[in-house]
């Protein structure tokens, strides 16, 4: 650990000498615990970082000239749920289910994100959306790790593994690991499940300040999913996944109840095609969408936000009136180990910041704690995406958003992505698939309920039907079980209850 002399000069050095201010009010236990973070910083970068953030925040970031060189992914590049034939479908799914069962595949969940736009204290993991199960979103992930891992052993008479990497936070690591201690890993083996911690970096003034959050603590956030790169460096989680003879990643976020964990199709895909990197995307409802592109600038693959598109490009049509840049980023994506190695080891210094604007709690310099009501600093976050420009072969996949995308990220009472509408979605989705397998659905009154097929996503589905990620992972083997059943609202098909329909026929 450094001495306090050598803190003292490298914080002059960087320019942040009013980190110390305070140092005399300190208790002795104070000034260890706060010596000890001191010096696990880089100063050299603590300087870069604070001169980078206040020249950002400087920076017009409403410019539109991100379109001015913008092309659309080329056709060749992109697969489709929607557009492509069931042979082609198959084919890749078949190839998918063969990378899995040979233990080459593993997933890797993005969950430093803490659950503080909907109003908890706790990782958005953990967070319950209100379903008939009371499931959590980790809990519906980890059943679906059970699951794909069930049906590739079937398929390929093998006993494979599908590890689950996840990467948390300073503020998620501790309780996430002490859920999954308390849930029993939902069923996994505990050693298949690797958590690991992303960077923490300071919030910086406006000016280029370092903030303070107490006397004694300076204010850090985590450097945003792109994180990743230096993350899986620091904690040697790649020299795990060689050591598993991991290959393929499927990388995603926390915040989608949909989504498929090392969807057998999107693998098959990717690997099919001989990419190095892939993306999932969903056509964007609307022109103005604020949901980013996955597109082409200067001929170099990346996704462009909504906000650096003028009107005219989102506008753009095709002869088949279709959106030119529909492409709609999902964060969900599929990595090489090896393309992950080389980002990790040569590309990760040059990935983009991207400038968030955020209201800091701050010690004033009479050391009284302060609550902005307005945006005070500056968090300097990279993306996961951003390292699309690295690939020598990139593609993707298009699937439907009420199939595959349903964000949670705000509390009920927002318009959208609420724990609300993805419940609506999830139950929604039941619901279809409970019909295609054909059965029928009676009230609690015993009335007869007319089928729906087409529930938007902002609406409640006819009746309440929930299916175990243990007993379908995507509606597979459902007509055996449901097929000719007439089913009473609310229905919740665990795997105890499909037991019981089994041993009635």
């Amino acid at each position: 650990m450094l001495s306090f002399e050598e803190i003292k000069s490298s914080l002059e050095h960087a320019g942040q000498s009013h980190v110390l201010q305070f140092w005399s009010e300190l208790s002795e236990d104070d000034k260890s615990t706060f010596m000890v973070e001191l010096s696990q910083l880089d100063f050299n970068e603590l300087r870069e970082h604070c001169e980078r953030a206040a020249e950002s925040a400087k920076a017009d970031h409403s410019a539109t000239a991100a379109d001015q060189q913008i092309e659309p992914v080329s056709s060749e590049f992109i697969g489709s749920i929607r557009k492509s034939d069931h042979t082609a479908l198959t084919g890749w799914e078949n190839e998918g289910f063969l990378q899995i069962s040979q233990n080459r595949v593993a997933v890797l969940l993005l969950a430093g994100g803490q659950g503080t736009r909907l109003g908890v204290p706790y990782p958005k993991g953990m967070y319950n959306v209100g379903l008939p199960s009371s499931k959590t979103l980790y809990q519906i992930q980890a059943e679906r790790i059970c699951k794909i891992q069930e049906l590739a052993n079937a398929k390929h008479g093998s006993k494979c593994t599908v590890p689950w990497y996840i990467m948390t936070s300073e503020f998620t690591l501790d309780p996430t690991k002490k859920f999954f201690q308390e849930n029993k890993y939902f069923g996994l083996d505990p050693s298949d499940v690797v958590m690991f911690e992303q960077r923490m970096i300071p919030a910086v003034t406006f000016d280029g300040k370092v903030i303070l959050q107490d006397k004694g603590k300076i204010a850090m956030a985590p450097d945003g999913n792109g994180g990743l790169y230096r993350a899986l460096v620091d904690n040697k989680v790649l020299e795990n996944m060689e050591k598993r003879g991991v290959e393929y990643l499927h990388v995603y976020c926390v915040d989608n109840i949909l989504v498929k964990m090392a969807d057998p199709i999107f693998i098959g895909f990717c690997v099919s095609k001989g990419a190095d990197c892939g993306a999932k995307v969903v056509e964007k409802a609307y022109p103005a969408e604020p949901v980013g592109v996955v597109c082409k600038v200067k001929g170099v693959y990346q996704v462009v936000e909504y906000s650096e598109l003028r009107p005219e490009t989102a506008e753009q049509r095709d002869p088949r009136g279709e959106l030119v840049y529909s492409a709609g980023n999902i964060c969900n994506h599929f990595f090489t180990r090896p393309f992950l190695n080389e980002v990790a080891q040569k590309f990760q210094g040059q990935l983009k910041q991207h400038v968030a604007l955020k209201k800091v709690p701050f010690v004033d310099r009479e050391g009284n704690l302060v609550k902005p009501t307005t945006p005070n600093g500056i968090k300097m976050e990279k993306f996961v995406f951003d390292v699309f420009q690295f690939s020598r072969k990139f593609v993707a996949f298009e699937v439907l958003r009420e199939e595959e995308f349903s964000p949670l990220k705000n509390a009920d009472g927002a318009p959208l992505d609420t724990p609300t509408t993805a419940r609506q979605s999830l139950l929604a989705q039941h619901y279809r698939w409970a019909m295609a397998a054909g059965a029928s659905f009676l009230d609690a009154q015993g009335k007869a309920l007319p089928p729906r097929p087409r529930v938007t996503r902002d609406e409640d589905p006819p009746v309440v039907c929930e299916i175990s990620p243990l007993v379908s992972f995507f509606g597979e083997g459902l007509e055996q079980l449901l097929g000719q059943k007439v089913l009473t609202t609310p229905f919740l098909l665990d795997e105890n209850r499909a037991k019981e329909l089994l041993q009635a026929q």
